[in-house]
């Protein structure tokens, strides 16, 4: 007997959870040769019409676990942090709360790192993204002042643990606090060559999406946009079954299902260009399953003046003359010595003149 397409009514917010139902159920009551494919049709975008993007600064050693344009899932994770080791034998002579401060240049040519000792109380204003000048104060204490006109690339706290070799000379190591193990790194306690004082540290994506990948001075730069994914029809969800009274059942009688479509009490059977349209529209082909593709949203156009948020350009101003939404890119003509520029940017280097 062949299976025919059935559309099961349910409350909207609920139609994932409806089908694990289901299936639990297909699978536990042996009815797997009753059911086929059970569907909740949804359509994909990227959101690159949103700025703030997830961001991840690791440290320019960390293995990447993902690559260019990969989209990832939310909890997985993107890069490790190897272990840090000692290198020479010693004692723990100071282990101290630190932030690490990170300023870059607009054009990228000249970084400056801070250490600061949590205790000198660090400015409110000291924040990844924020434009900073010289003279500006890092610390609330008077003794750390920034060096350079630029952005602070990231803030970071940290762990600063001294080990005074055996000679009288000191090692430093900063850990980051979730590798750290503070029932081990202590003062005055006796380490090894090749002790860990932090373990290797995953680091995971907060959101589903897709990766932007930066190699830079002495980091990488990660970057998650964000997959919105939403139902195209919902409050229901489309079933391939075989129908008679224990599969009718068998669905119906699964929490916070409603009832089939019907008409006169039957449920209504999807009729075979329906049912084409619903696999297309799934990316289902010859019932293959795939990932269909994801649309790219993007709030620019061309023609459009906009200005560069980052790198050698930073703060210059041009026209949008191409999109390329699948390389997530376009190009922008600005004016250099009176001479027009064409540059190719990522999406996330530009931003609207509001």
């Amino acid at each position: 007997m062949r299976k025919k397409w059935f559309i099961i009514q349910t409350y909207s917010g609920l139609e994932n959870s409806i089908r694990e139902a289901i299936q639990t159920k297909i699978e536990s009551f042996g009815f797997s040769h009753l059911f086929g494919k059970i569907l909740v049709p949804e359509e994909t975008k990227l959101d690159r019409a949103n700025a703030a993007a997830e961001k991840h600064i690791i440290p320019a050693n960390a293995r990447l676990l993902v690559k260019e344009n990969q989209d990832v899932a939310k909890g997985e994770p993107v890069a490790e942090e190897l272990e840090i080791k000692v290198k020479n034998d010693g004692a723990i002579a100071e282990v101290k709360n630190y932030r690490v401060i990170f300023i870059e240049t607009a054009d990228r040519r000249y970084t400056k790192t801070y250490y600061i000792p949590e205790s000198a109380k660090i400015e409110t204003g000291v924040k990844t993204g924020a434009r900073i000048r010289q003279g500006m104060p890092l610390a609330k204490s008077g003794e750390y002042f920034c060096e350079l006109d630029g952005k602070i690339v990231y803030t970071q706290k940290m762990k600063r643990v001294v080990i005074e070799r055996v000679n009288g000379e000191e090692d430093v190591y900063l850990i980051h606090p979730d590798s750290c193990d503070m029932r081990l790194v202590k003062r005055g306690t006796a380490v090894k060559r090749g002790d860990v004082l932090g373990d290797s540290r995953k680091v995971t994506s907060k959101t589903e999406g897709r990766i932007e990948l930066s190699e830079l001075p002495g980091r990488k730069e990660i970057k998650i946009f964000k997959i919105i994914r939403t139902r195209l029809y919902p409050g229901y969800v489309f079933i391939e079954m075989i129908m008679n009274e224990e599969t009718l059942n068998l669905v119906k009688n699964t929490p916070n299902v409603v009832n089939f479509v019907s008409v006169g009490g039957q449920p209504v059977e999807l009729k075979g260009k329906e049912v084409k349209a619903l696999l297309r529209l799934v990316g289902i082909e010859d019932y293959e399953e795939h990932v269909g593709p994801i649309k790219i949203e993007v709030e620019f156009e061309i023609g459009e003046i906009v200005r560069i948020n980052s790198g050698p350009f930073e703060d210059f101003v041009g026209k949008i003359t191409d999109l390329d939404p699948e390389r997530q890119e376009l190009k922008v003509v600005v004016s250099i010595f009176g001479r027009e520029t064409p540059v190719i940017l990522g999406l996330s280097e530009v931003e609207k003149i509001v």
